[in-house]
């Protein structure tokens, strides 16, 4: 698939910033990975969390581990329990960072399982979700954690309104300028989404969640492997063809799995200068 030019006009205030916050890790093995890893090598899962800050509402993309992680993982069958490492989870990285959580005016989640979304019940930000994600989650047997907050959280619905975008059939600007767009990419989950940004320095992100889970998959278009993607994925073709279209715009943008740490590699951490707000 060919690569498509130029991008999409874009006008991002001259004051919005991006910030990884990330929460933890959690282990797995290279073969389960990825096609082709290593049974003997074990890879780190990132669990990060993005925020950006838009003079119109900062949003947080994910959320990560929470405060409730163990809660959380004991609500997971025994097959899905992972050994992982928690670090400071979002709301008390913001404390830390002197920012005021009612600051956000969103948690706009790449999809619904429990990596992502472990951390939204510390907030009082509403998600922003489509619809095809909340019946996707109230059907999970296996991932129930955000089903379990959920009814007692205030979630925010959006349709895609918006024409093409990247190459992917529809879209929606979040503030109207350009700098969140997101698109459908319903095959890991039925509703899940990959978030475009675009910065006022000119740099673009697509934050992907779990198109892929390693920056090989894009970069080097090695699929995930055939039991984890029978395990993994809801739609395996519609994984297929929304990763060839993120490789065909792969030296326009840059490209975050939600996993894969080397991703955020370059993002700012949130910490707080004397005298000054979070930077």
């Amino acid at each position: 698939m060919p690569a498509l030019t130029p991008l999409p006009a874009a006008t991002p205030p001259v004051t919005m910033t991006i910030h990884q916050l990330p929460t933890g890790s959690y282990s797995t093995k290279a073969n389960m990975a990825l096609r082709g890893g290593s049974r003997r090598e074990t890879v780190q899962f990132a669990a990060t969390a993005v925020l950006v800050q838009h003079p119109s509402g900062d949003v947080l993309i994910d959320a990560g581990l929470g405060r409730d992680v163990e809660k959380h993982q004991q609500m997971l069958p025994g097959y899905r329990r992972v050994e992982h490492r928690v670090g400071s989870p979002v709301v008390d990285q913001l404390a830390a960072a002197g920012y005021d959580p009612h600051r956000l005016s969103g948690i706009l989640i790449t999809h619904s399982h429990w990596d992502h979304v472990s951390g939204v019940p510390d907030l009082a930000a509403p998600v922003l979700i489509t619809a095809a994600e909340v019946t996707y989650a109230k059907k999970q047997g296996a991932d129930k954690i955000f089903t379990s907050f959920s009814p007692g959280h205030p979630l925010r619905e959006y349709t895609f309104d918006g024409g093409p975008y990247l190459g992917f059939a529809q879209s929606h600007d979040l503030y109207g300028d350009g700098s969140i767009v997101i698109v459908p990419a319903a095959g890991h989950t039925t509703g899940s989404v990959i978030v475009f940004v675009a910065l006022p320095s000119g740099e673009r992100y697509a934050f992907i969640g779990d198109l892929t889970w390693r920056l090989e998959g894009i970069e080097k278009n090695i699929e995930r492997l055939f039991l984890m993607r029978l395990f993994a994925d809801s739609d395996r073709k519609q994984v297929t063809v929304d990763r060839e279209r993120i490789i065909a715009i792969a030296d326009l943008v840059r490209v975050v799995p939600a996993h894969d740490e080397r991703g955020f590699a370059g993002i700012p951490l949130l910490v707080q200068e004397a005298g000054r707000g979070p930077v």
